[in-house]
């Protein structure tokens, strides 16, 4: 981890902090996430002189407000736009990472013990994980929570309409690209689910008991393993998804696109570069990004892949869906994971408000 103010340098007890989360088996995504976090965390206390194995809570509530009150760096050469500010809920992520950076601290005696006990407080569980023991008299449900946090505002998650979706699968150019977004869509698995997929996770016939697997029907699994292009399934249960005909189509058609590229022979990966380098290889979360942002331009669309994931979510749930049916496709380890998808749009809301009312009217006549 590289961190400073002027005169960058490696910092040894963040990076084997990053090497912990490795070893713990935390996603590429959390990593790259916590070192940015953790290294912004010890730039702040090499520019004010603090120690940052030795800090208080005093300090660190000055720092959680120093989130939100410090602009953000310019974008545009020159200046000449608003400034820019960190809200709530991303100052309270960053010191959500800095405590669990100094709790880590704590176990390897960098950071005194008495701060761990000084950053959380006892908080009662009303509401039990899937799968928590709150054991025989209730004996764990009271669990240690952080008192560092604003009161930040729950904006709800992002999503795209049927319609959007099918926007975004018109302006792709290549039969990869659609493929993608038809996987992400008819699945709902995180990018990293994706990009980890093999060749050999792909059974798309009727009967796949050739493969020596007894899953009915056309489906994809997904499982947790080690990934030259650093994707990472968030779930450590596998799990197959069904999928559609029509995605049976779109990988065929793919697979005839990639057989144009022979350096793509050398990879097991499903998803990898054919129109830039390094060819053949698997794609990375850095070239779906690009991909996205360029998909996103051409539709006229805000659009990133974690977008159709709640989207694909919050459809099998209008539809009437059972919600631990969701909950098992989606591959959720908690039934409260689903709370950010069971929410209503303006016309839900509107149709309410008009029923309402004419049974109103029905009943005054």
């Amino acid at each position: 981890m590289i961190v400073g103010t002027d005169d960058y340098a490696l910092h040894r007890e963040g990076s084997l902090f990053l090497a912990g989360l490795r070893d713990a088996g935390r996603a590429y995504n959390t990593e790259r996430t916590y070192a940015g976090r953790a290294a912004l965390y010890l730039s702040y206390c090499t520019f004010h002189r603090l120690e940052w194995a030795k800090i208080t809570v005093w300090q660190l509530a000055r720092f959680l407000h120093w989130l939100v009150d410090e602009p953000l760096p310019s974008r545009a050469r020159g200046g000449g736009r608003p400034e820019r500010f960190r809200d709530e809920n991303t100052a309270n992520a960053i010191v959500g990472t800095v405590c669990e950076f100094l709790s880590f601290g704590v176990r390897m005696q960098w950071v005194g013990p008495e701060l761990a006990g000084q950053l959380t407080e006892p908080r009662y569980l009303r509401y039990l994980p899937k799968g928590f023991n709150p054991g025989e008299n209730d004996q764990h449900r009271t669990v240690r929570s952080r008192i560092l946090r604003l009161r930040g505002v729950d904006s709800g998650i992002e999503w795209l309409t049927v319609e959007q979706i099918a926007r975004l699968i018109d302006v792709t150019r290549h039969a990869r690209d659609r493929f993608l977004v038809l996987l992400l869509w008819c699945t709902g698995m995180r990018i990293g689910e994706a990009l980890g997929l093999r060749r050999e996770d792909m059974h798309l016939l009727a009967d796949s008991q050739a493969f020596g697997c007894q899953v009915k029907g056309p489906h994809v699994h997904v499982r947790r393993r080690l990934n030259s292009n650093g994707a990472w399934a968030k779930s450590r249960k596998p799990r197959a998804i069904p999928v559609t005909s029509e995605l049976g189509i779109c990988y065929a058609d793919y697979l005839h696109e990639r057989s144009a590229v022979p350096q793509a022979d050398f990879t097991e990966h499903v998803l990898v570069n054919l129109f830039r380098e390094p060819l053949g290889q698997a794609m990375t979360y850095s070239g779906v990004k690009g991909l996205f942002d360029r998909l996103a331009r051409r539709a006229d669309l805000i659009a990133r892949p974690h977008m159709i994931r709640h989207s694909a979510a919050t459809e099998w749930i209008r539809q009437g869906t059972d919600r631990s049916v969701v909950s098992d496709l989606l591959g959720h380890m908690s039934e409260s994971s689903m709370a950010p998808y069971i929410h209503v749009d303006e016309g839900s809301r509107r149709a309410a408000v008009e029923r309402a009312d004419a049974r109103r009217r029905e009943i005054a006549r």
